[in-house]
């Protein structure tokens, strides 16, 4: 028997391979700290190595995007350092620009490509993950680019926090009834986790800080919630959806259904059912699409731009490569009728980073692989302090003990004992001591004193970081 059969027949790699995981976000951190911990052996000994591509040196825990943006959270608490979770990994920040799978090489750019001007850079790899996740959907609104912001990440959490608060700190000292009844008017787009929850949390945060302004009450404030469909949060059931609604309008929230936004061009909203609400603050979370890396790569798409993958996350048709979470279309063995696909969340994401990890382990073992069957275990939801809606295992909870729920399920998934603690921590601190109501919007611009201190003139341009508030 010779010598690969041998390394075959006792669970070791077959030759030195190389593995690129395309993401940093819940698929692609999991995926490689699986990856880790069951090539340990093979690290150690060079005959395998992971590179991450991702475009933040960290991981963010979204569902605590709403917390970080009411003050719940520390910004910092939110995101887990890839450098020190992957530690054995090699960890690239940049993008992939293009992936040619057939000659197994990855177009990418980096902070120092831009500084170098040598053009993009190419790796090789032999395994490849795609996990980039998903891109905020958007429509062609007039007025949209320029006015509205997106929820999908820590800089725009807090800058949203940033931004209302110095909105209310803009009504307080204008003495324009146009400029205040614009600048307490707060219209969120999409009824989705992502919008219920930041509006809930916001709204209660913006409710206890108008306790501190002599001139601005709650009843002041307009919180308007726009749905294209008849109905918000569909994950956690009809009955609670209505019961959301109804939640939220006795806090004085409008929620519009089966309405859309037309316009926010020159700082106006208009909806569809012929309102219009002068406002400074449109944020914009109806949906997600696929990332663009995914139309830049010669691996099958389906008819929704998603990778169509088999039951053990494998790219169909294409050996050595895998995907799962947002950007990949499984197949859901454990549901009753053919053809339906796992829904893209947080909830697969994490489980199908696991079954991912083992998955390339085995491959490259020549092992068998495992299917990744996971039945859906139900939804959570926050709508703001002591609020929320719970629908798990076919029981459905309303008010305090769904929020419970909610904060007890994620403080068990969000990664680390470190980041645990920490959150743990914070939530007992906020029981003993009042909420926090500081706006820091000039982190966004921290040279800009500096500017004018030296004679200069503060620029009024945008941070060059895409992904920071404006």
């Amino acid at each position: 028997m010779d010598k690969r059969k041998r390394r075959v027949r006792h669970g070791m790699v077959k030759e030195r391979a190389r593995i690129l995981v395309v993401g940093g976000g819940y698929v692609g951190m999991y995926t490689a700290l699986r990856l880790q911990r069951n090539l340990r052996g093979e690290l150690r000994r060079g005959e395998a190595e992971i590179t991450v591509v991702t475009p933040d040196p960290y991981m963010t825990y979204q569902p605590f995007l709403p917390e970080a943006a009411a003050g719940s959270i520390s910004p910092r608490h939110v995101v887990v350092p890839l450098r020190r979770v992957l530690d054995q990994c090699h960890v690239v920040i940049g993008e992939a620009r293009s992936i040619d799978h057939t000659t197994r090489t990855a177009t990418i750019t980096t902070l120092a490509t831009g500084e170098e001007k040598t053009g993009a850079r190419r790796l090789t790899y032999d395994e490849l993950v795609l996990a980039p996740g998903s891109v905020s959907r958007t429509l062609p609104v007039p007025g949209l680019a320029d006015h509205g912001v997106g929820f999908k990440t820590v800089e725009e959490a807090i800058g949203l926090r940033n931004h209302v608060l110095e909105q209310m700190d803009i009504a307080s000292s204008t003495r324009d009834p146009a400029i205040r009844d614009a600048a307490l008017t707060f219209v969120f787009v999409g009824g989705g986790y992502a919008g219920v929850e930041a509006l809930g949390e916001l709204e209660d945060m913006a409710r206890y800080a108008a306790r501190y302004y002599h001139n601005v009450t709650p009843d002041d404030m307009k919180w308007i919630l726009v749905e294209a469909s008849g109905r918000i949060l569909p994950e956690v059931g009809e009955d609670l959806g209505r019961y959301t609604v109804t939640e939220l309008r006795r806090r004085n929230i409008d929620v519009r259904l089966d309405t859309r936004l037309e316009s926010c061009a020159d700082r106006v909203a208009v909806l569809s059912d012929g309102a219009r609400f002068p406002t400074r603050t449109v944020v914009w979370t109806a949906g997600v699409k696929p990332h663009p890396i995914l139309a830049a790569t010669d691996l099958p798409l389906n008819d929704r731009g998603r990778l169509a993958c088999t039951p053990h996350l494998s790219v169909d048709g294409a050996a050595h490569a895998w995907a799962a979470g947002d950007a990949a279309a499984v197949p859901d063995v454990t549901a009753p009728e053919p053809g339906r696909e796992c829904a893209p969340n947080a909830q697969h994401a994490v489980r199908q980073a696991r079954v991912l990890g083992d998955n390339i382990a085995h491959a490259l073992r020549g092992e068998p692989l495992d299917t990744y069957a996971h039945k859906y275990a139900g939804s959570v939801a926050s709508l703001g302090f002591h609020k929320g809606v719970a629908h798990v295992y076919g029981r459905k909870l309303k008010g305090y003990p769904a929020w419970f729920m909610h904060r007890a399920y994620h403080l068990s998934r969000v990664p680390t004992v470190n980041r645990k603690a920490r959150v743990l921590a914070e939530w007992a601190l906020a029981g003993l001591f009042k909420r926090e109501i500081v706006s820091l919007g000039s982190l966004e611009h921290p040279r800009a004193e500096f500017e004018l201190a030296a004679g200069g003139k503060p620029s009024q341009e945008p941070p060059r970081n895409p992904k920071g508030s404006s």
